[in-house]
């Protein structure tokens, strides 16, 4: 009897706790809380379909005796040049559609051809990342003979023919001929896009299936036969660990008390930055569009810091309307700011720096830029500002004309002041500050760019204050700008300069806040104003660009934070908060995962995922370095994981804020 009991206790309590666990909504229950765990555990098992469904890379194989020792390595293909021209040396030299006004840089040099059946051949390596322009020069004469472009494929081999024209021997044709096809380096990413869609579509059908009345029915059903079992068993003598007041003990519903319009959109989107970051931080998969652009233009890359810093700025003013509400001094909060912002820049130098795992790091060469250094700076000017001149938002304003009016706007007009104050700043020093050795106002990348004229001109001024200010050994050693322009100076895309125009950005996240909290009993209000955001900051861009990736008259640029890159993203982070308000929190149709969880959890996640990336299981030794498709795999992985752990914290209520 005893031994029976004790069963059946014990199985009293698992009941106890299931129902304690479970939400009262069947709905939520089945959409929100088990979606989490699921959703990463499907990534995970998307990423070893993907490796099952892919082929292995192939790489180019040409003859013993014409491959010339030339081993190939991601992205690049196999080039063997025939010279036909007997007597003559030719030199063959190469630049990127991508690189703008490049100087042609000498790829491979080939002696003359010394009989007609038997050319002299030269092997050489090709990026396929972009587009190749290649020119054919005399060597002796330094006069090109012929000039081609053509976009390469990974691992493929290609020969290019230089020969007598059949019309006359003064004449030279160059054709380009296709050896051995190339590998599709793009299949790894389609083949895991199709993948995470057929589950985005077969979760999205369970969820509708849910929400149908019979299924909603057995489900509320089912939920209370456990509650009416815990009943029973309690009143046989169980013990129960269900808590009447568990409901209130849940972390999202401490955080509705705590915080009076808490909206699950802005964490949803804080997370679809973070976990963009993360995937691109660990590598992409080695492609090239997830890497940040060399200069001017975008990739996705490009794209989640900016909304990183746009969130924040909203998260700003909900959270401090909510603590000056309850009743939070001004002075206590500023003390609170100071702390937090000295917190973040601290932990950026200190633990989230990019030689950490090289060894013990020298006081004369630490990076003092960073990305959490420019979010603490940024943070520290935004919150101060908006606490020197906050207002008491109204309760209701559903009555009063000037709902339909600028409320947000005008009464934010003391910040715009200063906002616009920063941005004249970076405008005039920008295009106006002497800069020794470079033209002023000089926008450019240097290097190889500009023809070859500014080689030490790179991010014109932007450099410039930052070698003078921090010095050469305490910048970022190896931009973007040294792939393809071939830089030799250091350059930091989180300098001194740019953090003014990650602070206006931050602003604008600031105005999104005002526009969710001012006319939050209004919906189509807040679709409006977002709308016009969308189109004004998409105007602004459109005309200081010119619609053009480099002739416009500010490029849109990350590793300078051109006012251009600031409103076109500004205009993506209100189109991406015009969709998630409606679908996540009027709507509902989606509760955010699995980007909210490491949403609520951005810090942890952000500097685990930074200190541990070289840590499995995060990384693990690859069969082949050299293979799109492994590294995608892996990137993957581990993106899932730090998914998986945002959302086991989340359950446990352990959350790290500072």
């Amino acid at each position: 009897m005893t031994g029976g009991s004790s069963l059946r206790r014990r199985r009293a309590e698992e009941r106890s706790s299931a129902a304690g666990t479970e939400s009262s909504s069947p709905r939520e229950s089945a959409g929100g809380m088990g979606a989490g765990p699921a959703l990463a555990v499907l990534l995970l098992a998307g990423s070893v379909l993907s490796a099952t469904l892919l082929a292995p890379g192939r790489r180019a194989e040409a003859d013993p005796d014409e491959k010339r020792n030339v081993e190939l390595k991601m992205d690049q293909a196999l080039l063997l040049v025939h010279n036909e021209l007997l007597g003559t040396s030719l030199t063959v030299y190469w630049k990127s559609e991508s690189c703008y006004q490049c100087t042609f840089q000498p790829l491979v040099n080939i002696s003359h051809g010394g009989k007609p059946s038997k050319p002299s051949v030269a092997a050489v390596s090709v990026s396929t990342q972009h587009g190749s322009i290649l020119q054919v020069n005399y060597t002796l004469e330094e006069e090109a003979a012929c000039r081609l472009e053509y976009k390469f494929g990974e691992f493929g081999n290609y020969s290019l023919l230089v020969q007598p024209a059949s019309s006359g021997a003064s004449e030279i044709v160059c054709d380009l001929v296709v050896n051995e096809n190339p590998v599709d380096s793009n299949l790894p990413v389609i083949i895991a896009f199709l993948v995470g869609l057929t589950l985005i579509i077969v979760i999205s059908f369970l969820r509708l299936l849910l929400s149908l009345d019979d299924v909603n029915n057995w489900i509320s059903k089912t939920i209370a036969s456990r509650e009416t079992d815990r009943l029973i068993n309690s009143e046989l003598g169980s013990p129960s660990r269900a808590d009447p007041l568990s409901a209130d003990c849940h972390p999202e519903t401490r955080r509705t008390s705590a915080l009076p319009y808490r909206l699950r959109c802005v964490d949803t989107f804080r997370g679809l930055a973070l976990i963009l970051m993360v995937f691109v931080n660990y590598g992409g998969g080695k492609y090239w569009y997830f890497k940040h652009s060399s200069w001017n233009g975008l990739t996705v890359a490009d794209l989640v810091f900016p909304w990183f810093v746009f969130i924040m700025g909203s998260s700003i003013f909900l959270s401090m309307t909510s603590i000056l509400q309850r009743g939070c001094s001004k002075f206590k909060l500023l003390g609170k700011i100071a702390w937090r912002s000295f917190l973040l820049i601290c932990i950026g130098i200190i633990i989230v720096n990019p030689n950490y795992c090289l060894g013990p790091l020298s006081w004369d060469k630490v990076r003092i830029p960073g990305v959490l250094q420019r979010l603490g700076v940024t943070y520290f000017v935004v919150a101060v500002l908006e606490l020197f001149f906050w207002k008491p938002v109204p309760d209701s304003c559903t009555l009063e004309r000037s709902c339909f009016s600028l409320r947000d706007i005008t009464s934010s007009w003391p910040q715009w002041l200063v906002i616009l104050m920063l941005e004249s700043i970076w405008l005039a020093l920008t295009f106006f500050l002497p800069v020794p050795g470079c033209p002023t106002g000089y926008l450019g990348p240097g290097g190889i760019g500009d023809l070859g004229k500014y080689p030490h001109c790179t991010g014109g001024a932007a450099g410039y204050i930052d070698r003078l200010l921090l010095g050469d050994n305490h910048l970022y050693q190896h931009p973007s700008s040294t792939v393809l322009y071939h830089t030799e100076v250091a350059y930091d895309p989180e300098g001194v300069l740019g953090t003014i125009n990650s602070i206006v950005m931050a602003f604008l996240g600031v105005q999104a806040g005002k526009i969710l909290l001012y006319y939050k009993d209004q919906t189509k209000a807040i679709l409006i104003r977002f709308t016009a955001w969308c189109c004004i900051l998409g105007l602004i861009s459109i005309a200081l660009t010119k619609m053009s990736a480099n002739e416009g008259f500010i490029p849109i640029n990350k590793n300078l934070w051109s006012i251009s890159y600031v409103t076109m993203l500004s205009c993506f982070s209100f189109f991406i908060l015009l969709v998630l308000f409606p679908v996540v929190d009027v709507k509902g149709l989606w509760t955010g995962t699995p980007f909210f969880y490491p949403g609520m959890n951005s810090i942890l996640v952000y500097v685990g995922h930074e200190v541990f990336e070289d840590y499995f299981p995060f990384q693990w030794k690859l069969t082949d370095e050299q293979s799109h498709k492994e590294h995608l795999i892996q990137n993957i992985v581990a993106t899932a994981l730090w998914v998986l752990i945002a959302y086991i914290l989340y359950k446990k209520k352990v959350f790290w804020k500072i």
